[in-house]
């Protein structure tokens, strides 16, 4: 696996890890993934020690507002990447202390066949996840964690008090026309918790800065 960079996005505890692609008149072949060079990388120390023993996919239609997710006991941090399609990524932070608590921001994963290189996303612990979707479009994660019945919980992606300051204004844009155009978002999404709620939850505890 060749790592290209490693950088922090608008909330910094959220990276991207870039990768190369090696292409030829064929198309390409990449490495996505190799334990060890995360492990070596010096950039990324904060995966050292951080087991991925389940990989998820899902395939989304466009229009498509998916989250936003998070789980306890286990926690579930998610390293993803777009498979086809377009995927914008979003990511709050719910952790109860955290200098950016309550802020959501995005970013723009398109596939692009041709690019010289592709993407990870590192979603953290303490940090809900979600995404939205122009085009059909299929993602994989790994997980850090095994999913965990009645260990999950979600803030609805609609919760108006949810501060998108640090979001780009662009990315915003799109994901309020998709919304305002009729995005399919499951019942369970939209019923998700406000901002307001999760800080009253009993449940918030689970999720202190610097403890998770």
């Amino acid at each position: 696996m060749k790592i290209l960079s490693v950088s922090a996005l608008a909330l910094p505890d959220v990276k991207i890890v870039r990768f190369a692609r090696f292409a030829d008149n064929r198309g390409y072949f990449t490495e996505p993934y190799r334990r060890s060079d995360f492990d070596q990388h010096p950039e990324l120390a904060f995966m050292r020690g951080v087991a991925l023993p389940q990989m998820n996919e899902s395939w989304s239609k466009p229009g498509v507002v998916r989250g936003l997710h998070f789980q306890w006991n286990p926690f579930m941090g998610k390293l993803v990447r777009t498979i086809s399609g377009r995927m914008v990524d979003l990511f709050l932070d719910i952790r109860l202390g955290s200098p950016t608590f309550g802020l959501i921001a995005a970013h723009d994963m398109p596939a692009a066949d041709e690019a010289p290189h592709s993407e990870w996303i590192w979603v953290p612990p303490g940090f809900a996840h979600g995404n939205f979707f122009t085009e059909t479009s299929r993602i994989e994660y790994l997980c850090s964690g095994e999913y965990s019945p009645g260990c999950e919980a979600g803030l609805s992606p609609l919760a108006p008090d949810l501060d998108w300051t640090r979001c780009d204004p662009a990315l915003k844009a799109q994901f309020d026309g998709l919304v305002t155009s009729g995005a399919i978002i499951s019942e369970k999404d939209t019923a998700g918790l406000t901002l307001t709620a999760w800080q009253a939850d009993e449940r918030s505890k689970q999720f202190v800065h610097g403890q998770c």
